[in-house]
């Protein structure tokens, strides 16, 4: 396998801490650095061009545009710092020169500037020796160097080029402000001038003799060829003009003293331009100056400001931010500030925008970004949504198809970590003090839960979504996401938990800490299945494969582990780069990693011993946080820089995985129904508005057509006459345009004869002139030839004394020229005598190299030997191996076949397997239903079989009682009575209460009738109030229609009589005193309601607290006589005994004797019982025959009571409410 590809796709941040980081390449495109890249961004396409960092650098420090906008200059810190000049008119920004100074003692460059003609380019060298280095830079060429700082070392903060000269050259900086002049190869400082010592921020050229330079206690000075001309002090008002002209002793007294004072806006940043010039100073302001009629004089006009935030807890906070650099666009239209809090804001500078209002604020140039470093980060799996928190407190929302932020909040308290559910609806924030559940809604972020987990550092998703992770310190504590409830807590860790995954099937949770574990926890059981321990590690990044079996971690060591089954399988070292996160894609085939130094890494996957990949520069600071999406197209990285950067990601290929496209994106969003409510309301009022302003408007337009009619007419009128007075002027003219022709024609006759004559009077004068002159002429041609003969005869007497001087020339250099010819003779026969020497001396060297030269050729011959023998052997080897190769391939091509026709039968087998799945889903929810019906005849005949046990319980015990009821017959007849007295009071009772319970009906009904009558009062009052608005309403209409006669007053006043004669009646005063009469009345019967209501309330109180003591006598009552019953069944017990015993004494015949008497009483309590009424109170003859029937008589009696009495504790176990009549206690006959 080869490896993945990645290429940046969009950035969101700005670097702020860089040296001219916001210019204009042209009217659309911005270029500011992000991470460890410069971007082109096109305002109006939102797309990004990327200029990446150097390999070996650590960090940018400042960027310079060239003058005519094709180049871009980026000084990079390092062991030698370095500037790259790349060419922006290339597409790709190819990359021109790289510049260096290797006698530079510094490792940065603080400034960066081009000359006007784009040709050279300024360097400052930072601390110790603050050096400026001046470059031909097309031909990698320094020109000079000048340390530029004072000799306290202070700090330089900018340099420039005048905009017209290519020679000068402007430093600032802490006490230092200086100009200086390149000439014959140096520097050289001009225009000294003694100031008082001032901490110099920033400047800039407004013309090619004049500087404006601002400090750090708010004042502007103006230079002019290096002499200080002017010194203003910032105020935060408009409209005042500088407060100083010509030199700075004109400075008032309580400008001066401002320097002192800490408060003071601190000047950081000026850019000049054709009308004036802009500079930042104070917080969240830029001030806008313009030039005056006077030269040495600016005018402030426009203050503006930084706008309030409204999605942080403190909107007014983001007034504070300090804007450190100001750039404008080519045409001057914008103005683009960039922000400490690494925020990008834009204005026009057009005088229509500025004079508008009273308060001037910037815009956002784009969406807002982070200021600090990203702590957490998450993608979503149904929509294209990146989740992001940082140390600056807010919580944002990305989306990253249209590479836009969605949705911001800013909190009081800061988030460490940031899930996202799958869903794209809901995020879980680790804040500081709690762990925070929240919904995503269409504009805005709430909270919906907390849990009480403290700095939570790690917090994710299952994939399903049913349940979240969170890390409470060393315990991971897993929650369901739709009950909220503690799951289960997974203990194990040691130390701090600084990542955790879930497995794509959501079955195993994979954690790894501080303490070099790597655990691997299965989420249905809460135990560990895995572990692996390095205890020389910390561990800060884990991830897994899709299957589950292979999990991948980076820590401290320096390298990445492949974990399967608790066996580290595979170290692979990263090169001495700390590697902090790690990332697999869900397709297996792409694994990247993030490093401390911000680099991303592409690792060669399945991972080899010696670990290749390719590094691409992505941060200037440790990636925090890596995330691949869930269709492989993307993949997501953050930072301590504050950036997130987005990059398209490719497998071994050069293709992305094909995204299912039949599953489109979720567009579903929340909404709150309060919020919901509202937009609707505020829908209606703007349509009522709408309305009302279209009858408006129509009322307008007809006044207006009336007005423009009337207008017409009067122009037309005009007109006409205006047409008539013309035609007549028309014709006046036409006819004086003929007299002047007639004139004319006579005046050019007469010029022409008169310029005939003078013709001919100037060509007599010329030829008189012609003969003068060309007598002249000849005289002068005579006086030539004079002359020509005299310089004739001088050149020959030049020539003659020339010869002669020769010939003596000549006889000197010739006596000379012997005696150098003597002296070279001599030379040649040292020169013989020297070659000699030098012959013998090369000879003997000549001898001592051959000897040498057969030496080596002895020794390399043999070498040269010994590596031919190697190389025919490595031949040898490199056949047997390519014959090896050859057959792997072979190997490799049929095992691809197999894997082709494999995943055709997969793709059938999967096709059959959803047939199924279709069909156990079917076959499942008709076994449920199935299940249904069958749990609920199961629980019928359970409850069934409960009854019948019970019933039987019943029965056994009725037996027993009747059996002993039979036994207790006659000695409780007596006890009878006293119960049937006992009955006879209770039924008293009984009556009183019936008879209470009925006068209380009666008192309510009669209340419910006064509420009902009530209630129609109130349903008439109602009628009328909408009665009353419906003809306020019509009053209404009828007074917009008499508006419309607002122009004719006859109308206006019949349509305003008909209003009243329609709507204005006579018996308003009686109508108004029927209404306070009614409105009394209404108030009385009220009152009095309310009165018998409270009134009723004590009673039933009163009754209720009656009821509660009868009960409770009763009940009292009740267990006297439960008791009675055992002491009677006890006697009885011991009667028995006792009649045995006389029975076995006395015989039978006594024993038939005290049957009939049992006989006897036995009838007579039936007859006592039946109320000794019709013949069953007459002795019955055989006692035997009636015994069991009077039995039988008793047993519906005693069962007749039981309900009687159960029914009773019911109604006593619950309030019987007001209004009903408790049912009588009816004992049968």
């Amino acid at each position: 396998m080869a490896i993945a590809a990645a290429q940046p796709h969009h950035i969101f941040g700005l670097r702020s801490n860089i040296n001219g980081n916001i210019n204009y390449l042209d009217e659309q495109t911005i270029v500011f650095p992000s991470g460890n890249q410069v971007v082109r961004f096109n305002v109006d396409q939102k797309q990004q061009k990327f200029i990446p960092g150097s390999d070996k650098s650590r960090g940018m420090t400042a960027i310079a545009l060239s003058p005519n906008r094709r180049y871009v200059a980026v000084a990079e810190r390092g062991e030698k710092p370095t500037v790259t000049v790349f060419d922006l008119l290339h597409d790709q920004s190819k990359k021109r020169k790289m510049l260096t100074c290797p006698e530079l003692q510094t490792h940065e460059y603080v400034s960066l500037s081009f000359s006007p003609d784009s040709k050279y380019l300024i360097a400052q060298g930072g601390k110790p020796e603050w050096t400026l280095v001046y470059w031909v830079w097309e031909k990698s060429k320094v020109m000079a160097t000048m340390k530029t700082t004072n000799q306290a070392g202070q700090p330089i903060y900018q340099v420039s080029f005048n905009p017209q000269d290519n020679t000068q050259i402007c430093v600032t900086g802490n006490h230092i402000f200086k100009l200086f002049r390149y000439a014959e190869g140096n520097l050289k400082q001009f225009g000294f001038q003694k100031l008082e010592p001032q901490n110099f921020l920033s400047h800039a050229w407004v013309s090619d003799e004049r500087v404006v330079v601002g400090n750090d206690s708010g004042h502007i000075l103006l230079f002019e060829n290096g002499e200080m001309k002017a010194d203003f002090y910032v105020s935060l008002t408009a409209g005042t003009s500088s407060d100083a002209r010509q030199s700075i002793s004109i400075i008032p007294e309580d400008a001066t003293s401002a320097t002192t004072n800490t408060s003071d806006p601190r000047v950081a940043s000026i850019v000049a331009y054709s009308k004036g010039f802009a500079c930042s100073a104070g917080l969240g302001n830029v001030h806008l100056y313009e030039k005056t009629d006077d030269r040495d004089l600016y005018r402030k006009v426009r203050v503006v400001k930084v706008p309030p935030d409204p999605h942080s807890t403190d909107p007014l906070q983001a007034e504070t931010q300090q804007v450190l650099s100001l750039t404008v666009s080519p045409s001057e239209e914008s103005l683009v500030a960039a922000t400490d809090h690494s925020q990008l804001y834009s204005i026009a500078l057009s005088s229509a925008e500025l004079s508008k209002g009273d308060q001037a604020y910037f815009e956002p140039l784009v969406h807002s970004f982070h200021s600090s470093g990203v702590t957490g980060l998450d993608v979503c799996i149904r929509k294209p949504l990146i989740a992001t928190c940082s140390a600056d407190r807010s919580v944002r929302i990305w989306n990253y198809e249209t590479n836009s932020l969605e949705l911001y909040k800013v909190f009081q308290e800061e988030a460490f970590s940031i899930a996202l559910h799958p869903s794209g609806l809901y995020i879980l924030v680790g804040f500081s003090d709690k762990l925070r559940l929240m919904n995503i809604l269409i504009d805005d972020i709430r909270i919906f839960k907390e849990f009480t987990i403290r700095g939570c550092r790690e917090c994710a998703f299952s994939n399903g979504g049913h349940l979240f992770a969170a890390v409470h310190g060393n315990v991971i504590q897993v929650y369901s996401s739709t009950t909220f409830e503690n799951v289960s807590n997974l203990k194990g860790h040691n130390g701090k938990v600084r990542s955790i995954a879930w497995t794509a099937d959501d079955s195993k949770l994979i954690s790894a800490g501080m303490d070099g574990a790597v655990y691997e926890w299965s989420t249905a059981t809460a135990k560990r299945v895995n572990e692996a321990v390095l205890k020389t590690c910390a561990y800060t990044g884990v991830t897994a494969s899709p299957n589950g079996k292979h999990t991948y971690a980076v820590g401290s060591d320096k390298s990445l582990k492949e974990i399967t089954e608790s066996q580290i399988l595979r170290a692979v070292d990263a090169g001495g780069a700390t590697l902090t996160q790690v990332a697999m894609s869900h397709s297996g085939r792409m694994l990247f990693c993030g490093t401390t130094t911000g680099s991303l890494r592409s690792i060669k996957y399945p991972l080899t011993e010696s670990g290749e990949f390719t590094e691409h520069q992505a941060h200037a600071a440790q990636i925090t946080k890596m995330k691949i999406t869930y269709d492989d197209q993307y993949l997501v990285t953050v930072s301590e820089d504050a950036c997130l950067m987005t990059w398209k990601i490719a497998d071994k290929e050069g293709r992305g995985v094909k995204h299912d496209r039949e599953v489109p994106f979720a567009e579903e969003i929340l909404i709150t129904k309060s919020d919901l409510e509202e937009k609707n309301q505020l829908m209606s009022e703007l349509k009522t508005r709408v309305e009302e302003l279209k009858m408006e408007n129509e009322y307008q337009l007809r006044l207006k057509d009336m007005n423009y009619n009337e207008k017409i007419k009067e122009l037309t009128e005009k007109f006409i006459q205006e047409m008539e007075s013309l035609k007549t002027k028309n014709q006046v003219l036409k006819t004086e345009k003929e007299k002047e022709g007639a004139k004319h024609e006579e005046e050019v006759a007469e010029v022409i004869d008169k310029h005939s004559k003078e013709m001919q009077d100037l060509e007599s004068t010329n030829n008189q002139k012609l003969m003068s002159e060309y007598e002249k002429y000849q005289e002068l041609q005579a006086t030539s030839q004079r002359m020509q003969e005299d310089y004739e005869r001088q050149l020959q007497e030049a020539e003659d004394s020339k010869e002669h001087a020769l010939e003596e020339l000549t006889e000197f250099y010739e006596t000379k020229l012997q005696e150098k010819s003597t002296m070279l003779d001599q030379a040649n026969d040292e020169a013989r005598q020297q070659n000699r020497e030098y012959e013998e001396t090369k000879k003997q060297i000549e001898e001592d190299a051959d000897r040498e030269i057969l030496d080596i050729k002895n020794k390399y011959e043999r070498r040269l030997r010994d590596e031919i023998e190697t190389n025919m052997r490595l031949k040898g080897e490199s056949g047997i191996m390519r014959k090896k190769f050859n057959s792997l391939n072979k190997e490799i091509d049929s095992k691809n076949e197999e894997i082709k026709t494999m995943q055709q039968e997969k793709q059938k087998l999967e096709n059959v397997i959803k047939s199924l799945e279709k069909d156990i889903h079917g076959l499942k929810k008709e076994i449920q239903e199935r299940d249904e019906t069958i749990q609920d005849k199961e629980k019928r005949i359970y409850d069934l079989k409960k009854k019948n046990q019970e019933l039987e319980k019943f029965k056994f015990v009725l037996d027993y009682k009747i059996k002993e009821l039979k036994k207790q017959i006659e000695p409780r007849e007596n006890d009878i009575k006293l119960m049937r007295e006992q009955i006879q009071e209770m039924e008293s009772e009984l009556e009183r209460f019936h008879k209470l319970n009925t006068q209380l009906e009666l008192n309510i009904t009669e209340y419910k009738q006064k509420l009902r009558a009530t209630d129609e009062e109130l349903r008439m009052e109602r009628q009328r109030v909408r009665d009353v608005e419906a003809i306020i309403k019509r009053i209404k209409t009828d007074l917009h229609n008499c508006v419309g006669n607002i122009q004719d007053p006859k109308k206006l006043k019949e349509s305003i009589k008909e209003a009243y004669e329609k709507h204005v009646h006579d018996d308003t005063v009686e109508s108004s005193g029927v209404d306070a009469d009614i409105q009394k009345e209404y108030a009385r019967q009220r009152e009095h309601l309310e009165r018998s209501v409270a009134s009723l309330r004590k009673k039933l109180s009163k009754d209720t607290e009656i009821h509660r003591a009868d009960n409770v006598r009763i009940m009292q009552e009740n267990v006297m006589l439960i008791k009675e019953i055992n002491d009677l069944r006890r006697e009885l017990k011991l009667s028995r005994t006792q009649v045995h015993d006389l029975e076995a004494t006395l015989g039978t015949n006594r024993a038939n004797r005290g049957a009939n008497n049992v006989g006897r009483r036995l009838e007579t309590a039936a007859t006592t019982i039946s109320g000794g009424s019709g013949p069953q109170s007459v002795m019955r003859q055989n006692p035997e025959e009636e015994i069991p029937r009077i039995i039988e008589m008793q047993k519906t009696e005693i069962r007749k009571l039981r309900n009687q009495v159960m029914d009773m504790e019911e109604q006593l176990s619950r309030r019987p409410p007001s209004g009903t009549r408790l049912p009588p206690m009816v004992l049968s006959q």
